[in-house]
């Protein structure tokens, strides 16, 4: 065993074997002294007997005599008994040499098994010991020291723990230190104070790609990508945090904020730098995502109100130096709002995005489209001579995106066709800046809608007025309520037959003050885009309802008339508000008539023909509004329940002097009465216009000839006179058959 756990267990064999060999030499070395001892003493024995037989040689051949006359055989008898005798004294000496040194052989094993049992008894006590001490330089000081022993091995292993004890107190061990930096998101590098890398956690080397041995050594700037590397300055990057680029082993770059500090310590080799780099690829992603989103609509993905206003500000800077003209166009989708309640808002957002790709796609490569509203847009061209007219090719621009507007959509299987209504302004003719020359577009758009949508207008400084007399009204609309603005007039629907009120059309009215009778069309289209349509709705309802209460008074007054727009129809609780007010008033809702418009009727006819199913049933009757503008069929009309068609008064107006206008009065009557429907010709202003009604047998007309819409209690006065056998407009009857019969 060569590991750290060998070298215990070689220093314990090491340890056994030095107690062993020195107990073996120990009892070897008393071995010899023993064995010479030994042969000294026989040695000695040996001379002592020798001497002793040569006496007795010398006194077996002359006792008495000298030994020159002792006899040949008795000299070499003796010599023979001494020569026996120093071979028995060798014997004897080698003998006891052997016996005594096998007998020290004997004692030095078992000395030196002894030994080696002591030293076996050492080995583990002395190896656990030794493996302690190696965690201990190695940091880990987690497993106690185990204290087994009572001699002086024991007081070692005490001495040890309590040592091991003190420093985990004390000491911040290397495996924790790496656990700490290792358990950190951030890249860590731990440099020399010349910049070399001395470590790096794993966050650095998942970052970088490399393996920590790779980055050790190296000076800290080798992480930066190469641009980034010439102005890296150490002492500053030490005490200072910034953004840069890291270069990875692919060699792709990541943006880090990159932090450094100093270690200090009066140890030279624990000083340095430490430096801490953060991935924020997501952060600068996230950032260039919300500039994208400040700067840039997520639906068309064309510049926004602030961007456009940006770049037609440095548009107009541009010309400014250049001598240059910029025209502005102002775009804004006629009812969009009918496609949204109709189709759904995701349906809306689908046909701007589709617009927005085609007017991309359509306009010239100087031209700049921004989105600055829901469905309001608008285009810049730069680069227009100040000394000509640049009308003629604006309007042909402005005719394109007309054009461009105008092809039919397909949404969800349904064919849409849109229009817009545009304005257009000038800088610096009209305006000087950004604020006056979006605002004079806005105006000349307006200006545009107010004709009917589809077309384009140049800004004229008159529409300025117009533009801030609306924004007026939409503010002082939202106390119109509350402050009893609005009233109710009547108009009657007369029996072209005999001249007799059939019922009346009721007509809300803005009564301003300081500007007078505020007609429906201007208003209620604000009240549609503020949403207050719904509570104006429920107002009038309420207020019809206590006025019929009166008018029954005097007998039957007919069906009251109330317009609704497509916004109440939509509304998901307009039915109960409906049968909730006619039970408040303890009226019957037979005798109302809800008048819907044909772009209204027409608008997802599947959900119109339940809700007015449902309204139908509730007992009101219903009729069409101006009928003939819009794009209804008769499969369409029998789809629904109705019971009259209104002629749109611009059809009455010329139909005595419009061929054209007479068919399609004279059409619609005819369908009507044919359908088994009422039909009631609004518009009526001439003797003529009744008189060619009433030839083609119109049943019912309203119209500023027989009395323009006024107040309830005028109507109730009418009724009155009616009551007591009296036609009210029995006279104007009387003068078409005077002038039939005439002619």
């Amino acid at each position: 065993m060569l590991t750290t756990g060998g070298n215990a267990t070689v220093t314990a064999v090491s340890l056994k074997f030095k107690y062993a060999s020195t107990a073996f030499l120990a009892v070897l070395l008393a071995a010899i002294a023993f064995i010479g001892l030994f042969a000294w003493q026989l040695h000695v024995h040996s001379q002592r007997v020798e001497n002793l037989a040569q006496a007795a040689v010398h006194a077996t051949a002359n006792p008495g005599s000298a030994p020159a006359t002792a006899t040949p055989a008795g000299t070499a008898s003796s010599m023979d008994l001494l020569k026996r005798l120093r071979l028995l004294g060798q014997t004897d000496l080698l003998d006891g040499l052997a016996l005594a040194g096998i007998l020290a052989g004997i004692a030095g094993l078992v000395a030196a098994w002894l030994a080696w049992r002591a030293g076996f008894r050492l080995e583990q006590p002395i190896t656990a010991l030794i493996r302690s001490a190696e965690r201990f330089g190695q940091g880990d000081y987690t497993r106690p020291v185990d204290v087994l022993r009572r001699d002086e091995l024991g007081d070692l292993q005490k001495a040890l723990e309590h040592m091991r004890y003190k420093l985990r107190q004390t000491t911040i061990t290397k495996n924790y230190l790496n656990s700490v930096l290792n358990g950190m998101t951030d890249a860590v590098f731990v440099s020399s104070q010349d910049g070399v890398v001395r470590v790096a956690n794993q966050a650095a080397c998942k970052l970088l790609g490399y393996a920590e041995g790779e980055l050790q050594g190296k000076n800290i700037a080798f992480i930066l990508e190469e641009r980034e590397r010439p102005g890296f300055d150490l002492a500053r990057a030490s005490h200072e945090s910034r953004e840069t680029l890291v270069q990875t082993r692919q060699g792709t770059t990541i943006p880090v904020s990159l932090t450094g500090s100093q270690l200090g310590g009066d140890d030279p080799q624990f000083q340095g730098c430490i430096f801490v780099a953060r991935n924020i690829t997501e952060q600068k992603r996230t950032e260039r995502r919300i500039r994208y989103l400040a700067r840039y609509d997520t639906l068309t993905r064309v510049p926004n109100r602030m961007q456009f206003q940006h770049l037609l500000q440095q548009t107009i800077a541009r010309g400014v130096r250049n001598n240059n003209g910029v025209a502005l166009l102002y775009l804004d989708l006629d009812r969009f709002k009918e496609l949204n309640d109709t189709f759904g808002h995701g349906a809306g957002d689908r046909a701007l995005e589709v617009l927005a790709e085609r007017l991309t796609r359509s306009l010239p490569k100087d031209a700049v489209l921004g989105r600055l509203a829901g469905d309001e847009f608008a285009i810049f061209m730069e680069g227009l001579p100040l000394d000509a007219d640049n009308r003629g090719p604006i309007a042909h621009l402005a005719r394109a995106v007309l054009t461009e507007i105008n092809r039919p959509f397909q949404l969800n299987q349904h064919e849409l066709f849109l229009s817009a209504s545009i304005g257009i302004a000038f800088c610096p003719r009209d305006a000087e800046n950004v604020i006056d020359l979006i605002r004079n577009a806005d105006a000349a758009m307006y200006y545009s809608k107010q004709n009917g949508g589809n077309t384009f207008a140049f800004y004229s400084p008159e529409m300025n007025a117009a533009a801030v007399e609306r924004l007026m009204l939409k503010s002082k609309l939202r106390r119109a309520l509350e402050r009893d603005e609005l009233v109710i007039h009547y108009q009657p629907k007369v029996d072209l037959s005999d001249g007799r009120i059939i019922g009346a059309e009721a007509l809300l009215r803005w009564r301003l003050p300081g500007h007078g009778d505020i007609s429906p069309a201007q208003f209620i289209p604000l009240a549609e885009e503020t949403g207050l349509i719904l509570e104006i709705g429920e107002w009038v309802l309420n207020r019809v309802c206590m006025d019929y209460r009166r008018l029954a008074e005097l007998g039957d007054p007919g069906r009251i008339s109330l317009n609704l727009s497509l916004k109440q129809l939509r509304e998901a609780s307009f039915i109960l508000r409906c049968r909730s007010v006619f039970r408040r008033h303890n009226v019957s809702p037979a005798h109302f008539e809800l008048e819907i418009t044909e772009s209204t009727l027409m608008a997802d006819t599947q959900r119109t023909v339940r809700l007015l199913g449902e309204l139908h049933e509730m007992g009101l009757h219903l009729s069409i509004d101006d009928f003939g503008t819009g794009y209804s069929s008769l499969s369409a009309l029998q789809q629904f329940p109705i019971g009259t068609l209104k002629i749109d008064q611009s059809f009455v107006r010329d139909v005595s002097e419009d061929a054209g206008d007479a068919t399609i009065v004279r059409t619609i009557i005819d369908m009507g009465r044919s359908l088994g429907l009422d039909v009631v010709a609004e518009g009526i202003e001439s003797q003529q216009h009744l008189d060619f009604l009433r030839e083609h047998h119109c049943q019912y007309g309203q119209g500023k000839l027989f009395s323009e819409p006024n107040t309830v209690d005028v109507l109730l006065a009418l009724l009155a006179r009616q009551a007591n056998g009296e036609a009210p407009f029995g006279n104007l009857i009387h003068r078409t058959g005077l002038a039939s019969r005439r002619a």
